[in-house]
């Protein structure tokens, strides 16, 4: 298919860090051309032992390096609106990680953005939808055997949250990827959200409403809960169960090989994301590549990205007005179907 498409990869954090290892070493039919992070020193450590990359500390100079084709953001939320924008007037595509823009009236700004260059651009990083065990529940779902989806019951768990996490972060950071799983998985919108606030664990920072029970309406009359809980103490957990008119199905369970000894059963738990989720990233980001050569924008779209920020934002206002939060979207623009 020619050469080597050039990435501009946006930020060199966990996250960047990892994406540049795995274009680097994973993805086949690209390269990394060019990286941005105002860290310069932890921007040359990510791309240590990586050949022909160019470092810079503002994003827009990668975008504009030599050889680049395509960008990866994996910057902050607040950074993406600002990259994306930059990333369209130059027409480039872009893979960008989850949240597409935090709050919903920079995630519209994007939206309205793209729709009037009339063509898709960006592909969100949602990448549950790459998950083998989600892609088989979501052809479950379709194919109708198990009948209409009354509930979802998800589950959310880490080990513990970083420093300066905030209440709101456990709806806006950790749940928006069960907000876009939902929709994905039934086709539906949300229109709803109550968040449940029982006592804080013990194992939470002070002042963190750690765990919370959020509770999704859906245009089809669905139900979705999920349980998030990120200081349970022992490891990554990400479950859904869709239960449906004529049967049930459930993912997440177990990960890893199970081992018998000594009189006892078990499996590892993963410890964070990129391990859970270690194909599914390697997956989006080939599907991703291999779509962008062909001249193609595929995958979750930056209507996906705006209905979860303007999702996220009324659960966090349900958090915290203690009420049901009515769910109101724009009109969706003819781009994106």
């Amino acid at each position: 298919m020619g050469e080597l498409l050039g990435v501009a990869v946006l930020g060199a954090g966990h996250m960047g860090a990892d994406h540049i290892r795995r274009l680097d070493q994973v993805v086949s039919g690209a390269r990394v051309a060019a990286v941005a992070d105002p860290d310069a020193a932890r921007a040359k450590e990510a791309v240590s032992g990586v050949e022909g990359v160019s470092v810079h500390t503002e994003a827009e100079a990668a975008l504009d390096a030599p050889g680049v084709g395509a960008v990866l953001i994996a910057s902050p939320g607040p950074a993406h609106e600002e990259a994306l924008l930059a990333a369209f007037a130059r027409g480039l595509p872009v893979l960008c990680e989850k949240p597409m823009v935090p709050d919903s009236a920079g995630a519209l700004r994007v939206l309205e953005a793209e729709a009037r260059l009339g063509r898709r651009l960006a592909q969100i990083g949602f990448m549950r939808r790459y998950d083998a065990e989600y892609r088989r529940l979501k052809a479950l779902l379709d194919d109708g055997r198990l009948g209409r989806p009354l509930m979802l019951h998800c589950t959310h768990r880490n080990v513990s949250s970083p420093p300066d996490f905030t209440s709101a972060m456990l709806i806006d950071s950790s749940v928006s990827h069960e907000i876009d799983a939902a929709r994905w998985l039934l086709g539906q919108e949300l229109t709803a959200v109550t968040v449940l606030r029982p006592h804080p664990s013990s194992g939470a920072p002070a002042g963190l409403l750690d765990p919370q029970f959020v509770v999704f309406e859906t245009d089809g009359g669905a139900l979705v809960d999920v349980e998030v809980f990120v200081n349970c103490g022992f490891g990554y957990q990400v479950r859904v169960e869709a239960v449906c008119e004529a049967g049930s199905a459930r993912v997440g369970d177990e990960h890893g090989v199970r081992v018998t000894a000594r009189g006892s059963a078990g499996t590892d738990v993963p410890q964070d994301y990129l391990v859970r989720f270690a194909d599914a990233y390697d997956r989006e980001v080939q599907d991703w590549v291999d779509a962008t050569r062909r001249g193609r924008v595929t995958g979750p779209t930056a209507w996906d990205g705006y209905a979860a920020s303007v999702v996220a934002e009324a659960g966090v206002r349900a958090l915290e007005d203690g009420t049901r939060v009515p769910v109101g979207l724009a009109p969706r623009p003819a781009l994106y179907g």
